[in-house]
């Protein structure tokens, strides 16, 4: 967890990686990266008939249709190096979205390497859980010791849905109900009970589900039934709600709510602080558990706090966790109470979860976040880029709303004059950045939010740089 000691911010990757300096791709010609390749140039960007065309057209023959893609001549990345990554066509780019918060440490970490290089040249990449695995274990007690859960337990999964699936598993277990609340605008994963809890129609599939799910309130104000009230107000009315809901829309003995602290699919909607506290005491009347979607918003990514749920002062039954903890490597997990994780009656294994590659992976990148406090980092470079996004483009008739913590920021695009969402400018700011060098993120209700999320050891000077060219973006887009 984080200190009180106030260190230095670290340069990114200590042990190697060189920072790139200025824009990395603007428009045609080769560009130049500084540094210890400074003789290296980039290939020229080619036309649209090359290397991605040709690769586009066999995705298209061969992946479904509803696997979604950004922008309107889809890229493949083939390499990177810090927040940097390169093209198949030769194009560099500043990473503002981390192949979804996925690169939380960037590319070509030397730690994560080499401990990858380390288990892979012992000759066993699996094993599966039916053997003791050591690297499970140490990271298993190092997450249970950074949850805060008195006794912890962890389970390891392959992904975000999974861990979530699993959580939804062990609390209507345990509490022998078919019931949940979710929150409107969430998002928890595409099997089928994650899309059952999903509050999102844009990614809710299927009306069918295994579980029983009852909607309460989010963070999302902007678009809420109570959008205008202050924070109190707003917290109490959504009190209100989730009681009401509880009385008149289930049983009673609801299994579990399950909350992402920061709603990310959903645009980085950020709640009041006490709002989750308020829910999570009126949970405890009843009975119900509270699990903690840490997917996105844990490691320390919010700034504030090493999970989201930290924010509101609250200590959940369950915590799931995904994305950025394998810095690409693909793992996820549950981390909770131990009569709740003990709870299943049959017998269980995982035959990837946890392995040994992945958890090689996984500790060293655990290490690497504590031991360089990226918490403190995410907390000071993204207030750098929150400040800095409203004071130049929050007066922008496109602009709704400028949103987030740490580095997890939103912004979310209208229609001049009026609150009516405008996917279309989402769309346009998308493709812009990717033209002038940065890749970001797009997401929310109704695709129209842009989501910042940059790899946790972005530099001040990068900050810089991807903030100039946000700043540009939107003003263009905003002029039309």
């Amino acid at each position: 967890m984080r200190t009180d000691v106030k260190k230095p911010l670290p340069t990114a990757h200590g042990s190697g990686a060189e920072e790139k300096q200025g824009t990395a791709a603007h428009g045609s010609g080769a560009e130049r990266r500084t540094g210890a390749d400074e003789n290296v140039v980039v290939a020229d960007e080619r036309s649209s008939g090359g290397r991605h065309s040709e690769l586009l057209e066999r995705h298209r023959a061969v992946m479904p249709t509803w696997l979604s893609l950004f922008y309107e001549q889809p890229i493949e990345i083939v390499s990177g190096s810090g927040r940097h990554v390169t093209d198949g066509e030769g194009r560099t780019y500043l990473d503002f979205f981390a192949g979804i918060l996925t690169n939380m440490l960037g590319y070509d970490v030397p730690e994560v390497r080499d401990a990858i290089k380390e288990q892979a040249d012992r000759g066993v990449l699996h094993t599966s859980t039916l053997y003791l695995l050591r690297q499970q274990v140490d990271l298993a007690e190092k997450i249970a010791a950074l949850s805060g859960i008195e006794g912890a337990k962890v389970f390891f999964t392959n992904s975000g849905t999974e861990a979530n699936e699993t959580a939804l598993m062990l609390t209507t277990a345990y509490r022998r109900s078919n019931q949940v609340i979710a929150l409107r605008n969430s998002y928890h994963g595409r099997a089928f009970a994650t899309v059952g809890v999903t509050g999102n129609r844009g990614w809710g599939v299927s009306s069918l589900s295994p579980v029983q799910v009852t909607y309460a309130q989010s963070g999302y104000r902007y678009r809420s039934s109570f959008a205008g009230l202050d924070d109190g107000a707003y917290v109490d009315a959504c009190v209100h709600d989730l009681r009401e809901l509880i009385d008149t829309t289930t049983a009673g003995d609801v299994a579990c709510l399950i909350a992402e602290p920061v709603q990310g699919v959903g645009g980085f909607a950020v709640p009041p602080d006490g709002l989750l506290g308020a829910y999570a005491e009126v949970l405890a009347e009843y009975g119900i558990l509270f699990v903690s979607d840490e997917v996105q918003t844990g490691w320390g990514r919010t700034g504030e706090s090493f999970w989201g749920i930290g924010s509101s002062g609250v200590v959940p039954d369950a915590m799931t966790f995904a994305k950025g903890l394998g810095n690409g490597a693909a793992i996820g997990g549950v981390v909770a109470r131990p009569e709740l994780m003990d709870c299943l009656q049959g017998q269980s294994v995982s035959t990837f979860g946890g392995n040994p590659l992945s958890t090689a992976a996984a500790n060293a990148t655990l290490d690497y976040v504590l031991h360089h406090d990226l918490q403190t980092r995410a907390a000071t470079i993204g207030r750098v880029l929150l400040e800095g996004l409203r004071a130049q483009i929050g007066d922008l008739p496109i602009v709704g709303e400028v949103r987030g913590k740490g580095l997890m920021i939103g912004v979310e695009l209208v229609h001049a004059g009026s609150t009516d969402p405008d996917p279309a400018a989402a769309a346009r700011a998308l493709e812009t950045c990717r033209e002038r060098g940065l890749l970001v993120g797009k997401g929310g209700l109704y695709g129209n939010c842009l989501r910042i999320a940059p790899p946790l050891t972005l530099t001040e000077g990068e900050a810089a740089e991807g903030l100039a060219v946000l700043v540009d973006t939107l003003a263009s887009v905003d002029a039309g």
